[in-house]
């Protein structure tokens, strides 16, 4: 009898954290892309020393960096942009989601970059003239290959994945992308204009 009650009472406790944090997500949604982003920029940088770089010693505050951003800036911006192109353009059609694809190229992509090279650089305790300087020598080199990877990215987000899941969709395709944002940000090259 012990072993069927204690078997009763785990299965109890797990259906009311199931319900709980569902009740959670559905009142807060946002927090689910933020608690995607908080692991997902990490690894992506954690991605690009390990296998990329191969750099022998992590760097925990480079990482730190990326997941407060990730998680306090990229996921909720990125919430809220999805939320109004949802609004602005509700249907699955070919011509909304094209539109879509389309628009946030044009606003949402260059925004997030810009943000992501001055606020990293301001999270590295450099000055604002230092992020303005990285934003200039890195952002249309690293639009020019977003531009061809993102609109790909967001035709199948917007058409095949459900609302709920489109933060964390995006967040798993932003793996790869964090990696190649951590490339750039990290190493200096001569910038081809």
């Amino acid at each position: 009898m012990p072993l069927r009650w204690a078997i009763f009472h785990v299965k109890s406790s797990a259906d009311v954290v199931r319900t709980r944090t569902s009740s959670f997500f559905n009142k807060y949604p946002v927090a689910r892309g933020m608690i995607a982003y908080s692991v997902i920029w990490p690894g992506g940088v954690l991605l690009q020393e390990k296998f990329i770089a191969k750099k022998k010693k992590i760097d925990y505050d480079r990482i730190f960096r990326f997941s407060l951003f990730g998680t306090f800036f990229v996921a909720p911006t990125l919430y809220y942009w999805l939320s109004v192109a949802r609004r602005r353009w509700p249907l699955n059609t070919l011509r909304h989601t094209l539109t879509k694809a389309l628009v946030e190229q044009v606003t949402y992509t260059p925004f997030a970059m810009i943000s992501f090279y001055f606020g990293m650089t301001l999270l590295e305790g450099k000055t604002v003239d230092d992020g303005l300087h990285e934003v200039s020598h890195k952002f249309w080199p690293t639009y020019r290959v977003g531009v061809m990877i993102w609109p790909i990215a967001q035709i199948i987000n917007y058409s095949l994945v459900s609302e709920k899941n489109r933060v964390p969709y995006v967040s798993i395709c932003s793996l790869l992308w964090t990696s190649f944002l951590a490339y750039m940000k990290y190493n200096n090259f001569e910038i081809v204009q």
